[in-house]
């Protein structure tokens, strides 16, 4: 199921609006599997699914004749327990994440990384801990790994 939901990204309209975030919020899509879907999946090949998908939107912003930067890109959001992906009008440098993130080249290590989360977004009765509560917050420092591909022509 998870393959056929990538790959149908390719098949949506495509929203391209540099000046409007909103707008381009519904390119946005995000998976979440449960453990025992994910259990059967192989890494290449949601990678793989991944990779077409890219190529797909690489023809539809050249049908679009934009001008500007496209990116399509990929994280593991850890807090939701979601493989999530977007494609944006904007620099790879420029992604809109609200916190710190950095580039790689390794995709594979993302989907490891969500294929090995058995339970997302949730935390299962007897594993639960007591956990000491600090007297002041500490910043969060951790950056979010995020894959890119350019889909300039």
């Amino acid at each position: 199921m998870l393959l056929k939901e990538i790959r149908a990204i390719a098949g949506e309209t495509l929203v391209l609006a540099p000046h409007d975030q909103a707008a381009e919020n519904v390119n946005t899509s995000w998976f979440s599997a449960p453990p025992h879907e994910r259990m059967g999946l192989s890494p290449e090949e949601v990678v793989s699914a991944f990779e077409e998908t890219a190529e797909l939107l690489r023809d539809q912003v050249t049908t679009l004749k934009h001008d500007g930067p496209v990116t399509f890109y990929v994280w593991h959001d850890q807090e939701a327990g979601q493989l999530r992906c977007s494609t944006g009008s904007c620099h790879q440098n420029a992604l809109p994440f609200g916190g710190a993130y950095h580039l790689t080249s390794d995709l594979q290590s993302i989907v490891v990384e969500f294929l090995e989360d058995r339970a997302p977004g949730a935390i299962a009765w007897g594993q639960l801990e007591p956990f000491p509560f600090p007297d002041s917050p500490e910043p969060v420092t951790g950056e979010i790994p995020v894959w890119v591909c350019d889909l300039r022509p």
